[in-house]
């Protein structure tokens, strides 16, 4: 059972404060020829395959000081591993339906339901966890503070799970001990059952999150895809 988000709206503003200056990108409304809509998913010709991601993040050298829990009342054996350009961990995927309230995810669907998520759109609004593909990082702590490897609200990652990669942001805090959790829109995208009673799976996904990255607006899904697969195919033959 996934523990609730932190989603205190001060916790959220402290945490976009950058160490190191990010980088934003800006798009077009439309994505080019090549982009194929498929629910939340953006698929391009060139996409970067799963197996390539794997493989480039086989060995683990943490830059967690300790290791996290994937759900509350589990051993702790998940460490944060480090890279030049992204961190990444392995773990499990519980569906974070957090933010605006939709048809899916709301306080009737959802036990551990909030209204409200770390960072919010451009607008001011909740992020959406039935449409934006979004991952959750633990809060700061000892063990790790995700800020200080250039992680923070909006900043780009990349979702694997079997065969399949989706592309998201960094869209809520979870509590600090604990690690593995991501919108239902992201595991929907990813063929997980995307619900928040019972869904989600317990093992098999890789969350990799490129450092002093961020999509502006945050709910841009067509920015954070078309950076992503930037970033995952720089990533992939980098050493």
């Amino acid at each position: 059972m996934r523990a609730q988000s932190l989603t205190l709206a001060a916790a959220g503003a402290a945490l976009l404060a950058p160490t190191v200056p990010p980088v934003p990108i800006q798009v077009a409304a439309s994505a080019g020829p090549q982009a194929v809509r498929q629910g939340p998913t953006v698929r391009r010709v060139d996409q970067v395959r799963a197996a390539d991601l794997l493989a480039r993040v086989r060995d683990c050298a943490p830059v967690s000081r300790g290791r996290y829990r994937n759900d509350d009342g589990t051993p702790a054996t998940t460490p944060v591993c480090d890279t030049r350009d992204a961190v990444f961990w392995k773990a499990d995927l519980d569906i974070d339906c957090d933010g605006r309230p939709g048809r899916r995810c709301n306080d009737r669907t959802d036990p551990l339901f909030s209204g409200a998520t770390a960072y919010q759109q451009s607008d001011g609004r909740q992020l959406d966890a039935e449409r934006l593909p979004y991952i959750v990082v633990p809060g700061p702590s000892r063990a790790w503070d995700h800020g200080d490897d250039g992680v923070r609200g909006g900043s780009v990652a990349a979702v694997v799970h079997r065969d399949r990669v989706q592309y998201a942001v960094v869209g809520d805090v979870g509590p600090h001990d604990i690690i593995g959790e991501a919108s239902y829109a992201t595991a929907e995208a990813l063929g997980i059952r995307a619900d928040p009673r019972g869904g989600g799976t317990s093992s098999g996904v890789t969350y990799i999150v490129f450092k002093d990255t961020r999509v502006a607006p945050i709910e841009n899904h067509e920015a954070a895809v078309m950076m992503g697969e930037r970033l995952a195919r720089r990533f992939v033959r980098s050493r």
